[in-house]
């Protein structure tokens, strides 16, 4: 787990997923979100399975494995699989228990747009942002229906983001139609 300096604020950052696999448009979201939040760390959290997706094609290990690969130059960045220890794979709980970690930091929940469509099915989503601020990165075809959704008009506008920046034309599920 990450250790950090408990005397000060610390700022964290947080893409989970199932990254199958990991891909280049997850560095570049991770490098951009480091720079412009100023992020001390940021956990690359590889979870078992989303839950609103089907089964993963790879497993876990290769996952983790492939993640720690593409990021092994870029020192901020951990890759972890916490399924197990939070005993859960939602996103409510991961965030509930990198708080109690890391009690005096800020946490920044990183997400493509796609993931706004939806967002109001997932456990606790109307509480995801009092523990960490919603960071939403643009995706190919996404972008424009994602800031229209119901998710972005409940929540508060303080505790959510939108990074304008290029759109990658790349995803996991675009490179398994490859394999």
């Amino acid at each position: 787990m990450i250790k950090l300096d408990k005397k000060k604020i610390t700022k964290i950052g947080i893409l989970g997923g199932t990254f199958d696999p990991p891909h280049k448009g997850h560095v570049y979201i991770s490098k951009i979100a480091l720079k412009k939040f100023k992020l001390n760390k940021l956990v690359w959290s590889v979870t078992k399975k989303n839950l609103l997706k089907n089964r993963p094609y790879l497993s876990l290990r290769m996952r983790i494995k492939l993640s720690k690969k593409i990021t092994k130059n870029i020192k901020k960045i951990s890759v972890q699989s916490l399924d197990n220890k939070i005993k859960s794979s939602n996103t409510y709980d991961l965030l509930e228990y990198m708080k109690k970690k890391n009690e005096r930091s800020k946490l920044y929940f990183l997400i493509g747009a796609d993931n706004l469509l939806k967002f109001h099915k997932w456990y606790k989503w109307k509480k995801i942002n009092t523990l960490a601020k919603l960071v939403v990165f643009p995706r190919q075809n996404y972008s424009m229906k994602s800031l229209n959704t119901i998710v972005l008009k409940k929540l508060n506008k303080n505790h959510w983001i939108y990074v304008n920046t290029k759109k990658m034309d790349i995803s996991s599920s675009l490179i398994r139609k490859f394999w």
